[in-house]
C-alpha cells in the first residue's frame, strides 16, 4: 500500500493509521529503520510534529522503537495488548475523540466542583491563566493551545482533587497535539486570533461566584462544539 497524502482530518489519528497499515500489511518488515521524519511528513502532506506524535503512538503499541543515534525501527508487525500496556501508552495510541470525550466527563465535574471549593489562590489562578491566555493569542497555535490547556488544568486544579488533577496532567499530551491540529487545519484563529476568550472569562467568572450549573454548562457547551469538530469527516 504506498503512502499518500493526508486528507483534511483529525491529523495524528490519520498519520497514525497509514503508518500502522504500512507496517501490519508488511511494507515494512521487522528490522527496517523507517524514514526520517522530514521525509515521512512531506510524504503523507503534515507537520513534523505530527509525524512526531504519530511515531510515539506506534512506539505504544509496541509497533516501533527509537534508538538513539539511529532512527526508529519497526520492532513488531502487530499491536501490543494485554494488560502490560501502561495507560500512557494507551493514551498516546487512542483516537484523540475517545480521549476528548473522557476529557469532557472529567473537565464539566471538575467545574462543578471546583465552583463548591475553589479559594483565593484558585480564584486568582484562574484568573491569571485566562490573562495568559489572552496574551498567547497573539502568537502562534502552539503557544495558543498550551495556554488554553493550562486555563482548562487551573480549572480542574480547582475542583481541590488530587486524583482529577493527575488524570488530566495524563491527558493533556494527547489533548494537545490534536488541538493544535485541529486549530491549523480548520483555521480557527484565521479571523479571530483569541477563540472563544468571552465563553472561558464567563467559566472564571462562574466558578468565582460559585455558580456550579453555570461552570458546569458553559464548559459542557464548549467542549461540545470542539468535539463536533473534530467529528467532523473531511469532504
Amino acid at each position: 500500500m504506498p503512502l499518500g497524502a493526508l486528507r483534511p482530518s483529525p491529523l495524528v489519528e490519520q498519520a497514525t493509521q497509514h503508518l500502522r497499515e504500512q507496517i501490519t500489511q508488511g511494507e515494512w518488515p521487522v528490522g527496517t529503520r523507517l524514514p526520517g521524519e522530514n521525509a515521512l511528513a512531506k510524504t503523507l502532506g503534515v507537520g513534523r510534529s505530527t509525524v512526531r506524535e504519530a511515531l510515539r503512538a506506534l512506539a505504544g503499541a509496541g509497533l516501533v522503537q527509537a534508538r538513539q543515534g539511529s532512527g526508529v525501527f519497526v520492532i513488531a508487525t502487530k499491536p501490543a495488548t494485554g494488560p502490560a500496556e501502561d495507560w500512557p501508552a494507551r493514551l498516546r495510541r487512542a483516537a484523540i475523540t475517545d480521549v476528548y470525550e473522557v476529557r469532557m466527563m472529567v473537565e464539566t465535574q471538575s467545574a462543578r466542583l471546583a465552583a463548591g471549593r475553589r479559594t483565593d489562590e484558585d480564584v486568582a489562578a484562574l484568573e491569571a491563566a485566562l490573562a495568559a491566555r489572552a496574551r498567547a493569542a497573539e502568537g502562534d497555535d502552539a503557544a495558543f493551545v498550551d495556554a488554553d490547556i493550562a486555563l482548562h488544568a487551573a480549572v480542574v486544579a480547582a475542583a481541590g482533587n488530587p486524583v482529577l488533577t493527575d488524570l488530566f496532567a495524563e491527558f493533556a499530551p494527547a489533548l494537545r497535539d490534536g488541538l493544535i491540529g485541529l486549530v491549523e487545519l480548520l483555521g480557527l484563529r484565521g479571523h479571530e486570533r483569541n477563540p472563544g476568550h468571552d465563553t472561558h472569562a464567563a467559566l472564571v467568572a462562574a466558578i468565582r461566584r460559585g455558580d456550579a450549573d453555570a461552570a458546569c454548562g458553559i464548559l459542557q457547551e464548549e467542549l461540545e462544539q470542539t468535539l463536533a469538530h473534530l467529528n467532523r469527516k473531511p469532504t
